[in-house]
């Protein structure tokens, strides 16, 4: 048992080494890492950009955070880095609490990552409703292509407002302001992505649509905006790790957005492992890469990077190209490395709006459509959760978003539990019961509880214990059918037994499971006089019951 517990937090690599490491799969992760970097590399930019920082703060995520996601994370192969998901978050934490405050709110995402690895939380992911993942993910989608307006169209904006609504009031008050040459150059660069995606999938359209809009703008003087002329002054290179400025009152203003961070974190990062193991046939460490996916965020932090996760696209891209082990992705931060030390001046020609380009497919992919309408077509409670996470992702926050649909999400969830529950008078719903219901001797009754008996359904038992109208001399409840029995459940069978102490009845428990019994003697007394009787069988209570 201790050396499977050990082996949950053994990364990947470690057993990817044990196995036997051999040049034919350092090749084949070389070209996989090197082609992912391709893709990487235009999009870590722009990710940047969209997030309210620099395009270096991007290039800086994939590289710390890719090489260590990779390094000590729980999947064969997992690319991490900067990823669509956050870009909300990450505006919005900058926007109000400073770049420090993000750096701050990813190094506490971190840790909190890091806790939830090691309480064993992994699993638990799975658990969010798959119509709040999707309704939050479609709203991410939505304000990423909306906050990509104003550089594709080359708007003449001082500042744009970070709301929605506000936001699209202040693009349509822009709109004179169009200019000609950038929407070419948006036009173009998006031309050449789905183009190269429909015609030649392995052609890395993102690199070639920004290195074609760059030569374009070099070549023709086109007067657009560029990385460049928006970033004028970007440092070069990577700068040395350091601690955050912090105080006790900035950790808790930014708290609730490194819960978020570190939420959408795990969600994405064990979405893309899930994928990744479907394509290789492997079977990730969710715990493990949890705790791979803190300990990369707090580095990001320190050296002044964005928050990170598993990209489901990159890590895709990668098995598709050859990918062996972890080492590709590692790999794939070296060779980024590479070019934010070597060509990071080539950056500054890079148009805006092919960024912008590259961030509209980003959001059309991200926005699942296919399932989002699928979804539609679910039952108005599904079609509610849905709309709601949604809409509240767009036009309020996506920490209240996620908030409101997990509750909203399991409070539908336990009403339609509470439906498939029933508590009824033994034989009253079943042929062979029938007959022993008849052969039942006088003064006895019986209630059978079919299903989980939850807060949701606790009131109904006293509800049957009522309705009897007269008081028997034996009630027998029968718990075989109880699979989950909770503290509510629990104390409205000790209120019934209770009310029927008083009464002069006699109450016998019968069936219940070894988990049901442990709830129960929690909550019923332990008076032998009191104490309801119990027995395994259906016929022993019967016969307790005739000798009363």
């Amino acid at each position: 048992m201790a050396d499977r517990a050990a082996g949950a937090f053994t990364p990947k690599i470690v057993t990817a080494m044990r196995e036997g490491y051999t040049l034919t799969q350092f090749r084949a992760d070389a070209i996989a890492g090197a082609t992912v970097a391709v893709v990487a590399l235009p999009l870590a930019m722009a990710l940047g950009i969209a997030s309210g920082a620099s395009p270096d703060k991007g290039l800086i995520t994939a590289i710390v955070a890719g090489f260590l996601v990779s390094a000590l994370g729980g999947s064969r192969v997992q690319i991490g880095g900067p990823t669509g998901a956050f870009v909300v978050v990450v505006f919005n934490v900058i926007a109000q609490h400073g770049y420090d405050g993000l750096v701050l709110a990813t190094l506490l995402a971190g840790v909190i990552l890091i806790v939830a690895g090691y309480a064993r939380l992994g699993e638990l992911i799975r658990f969010i409703p798959y119509t709040v993942v999707t309704g939050f993910t479609a709203g991410i989608a939505v304000i990423i292509a909306s906050s990509q307006v104003r550089d594709f169209l080359g708007l003449r904006m001082v500042a744009v407002p970070a709301d929605f609504l506000p936001k699209w009031a202040a693009y349509l008050g822009a709109i004179r302001t169009v200019d000609a040459a950038t929407v070419a150059v948006g036009a173009g660069a998006l031309a050449v992505i789905l183009t190269l995606r429909r015609v030649a999938p392995r052609i890395p359209g993102f690199l070639v649509a920004v290195v074609a809009a760059s030569l374009i703008v070099i070549v023709t003087g086109l007067d657009v905006d560029t990385i460049g002329s928006r970033f004028p002054n970007k440092p070069a290179g990577i700068a040395l790790p350091a601690l955050p400025v912090w105080t006790f009152a900035k950790v808790q203003a930014v708290l609730p957005s490194a819960f978020t961070i570190a939420f959408l974190a795990g969600i994405e990062a064990l979405l893309s492992a899930v994928v990744a193991d479907g394509m290789i046939g492997s079977r990730h460490r969710s715990n493990q890469e949890l705790v791979g996916q803190g300990i990369a965020n707090i580095a990001s932090a320190l050296f002044g990077g964005l928050p990170a996760t598993g990209a489901i696209a990159r890590t895709a891209t990668a098995i598709r190209a050859g990918a062996q082990t972890p080492v590709a992705g590692m790999l794939h931060a070296v060779f980024v490395l590479l070019f934010l030390l070597f060509g990071a001046d080539l950056m500054r020609y890079v148009p805006m709006a092919a960024l912008a380009a590259i961030l509209f497919v980003v959001a059309w992919g991200m926005s699942e459509h296919d399932r989002f309408r699928g979804l539609l077509r679910m039952p108005n409670g599904d079609r509610l959760v849905l709309l709601l996470t949604f809409v509240l992702t767009v036009l309020v926050d996506l920490t209240v978003a996620i908030g409101v649909g997990v509750t909203l999400a399991s409070l539908l969830f336990m009403a339609r539990m509470s439906d498939t529950v029933s508590i009824d008078r033994g034989g009253e719903t079943e042929a062979d019961d029938t007959d022993q219901r008849n052969a039942l001797p006088t003064g006895v009754e019986v209630f059978r509880i079919d299903g989980p008996f939850f807060f949701g359904v606790a009131a109904g038992l006293m509800d049957a214990y009522r309705a009897l109208g007269r008081i028997p001399r034996v009630l027998i409840l029968r718990l075989d059918r109880v699979p989950v029995l909770d503290a509510s459940g629990a104390a409205a069978i000790g209120e019934m037994v209770k009310r029927a102490n008083v009464s002069g009845t006699r109450v016998i428990l019968c069936g219940a499971r070894s988990s049901v019994t442990a709830m129960l003697d929690r909550a019923l007394s332990k008076d032998p006089i009191s104490a309801p009787a119990r027995t395994a069988l259906y016929a022993e209570a019967i016969a307790i019951a005739g000798d009363q």
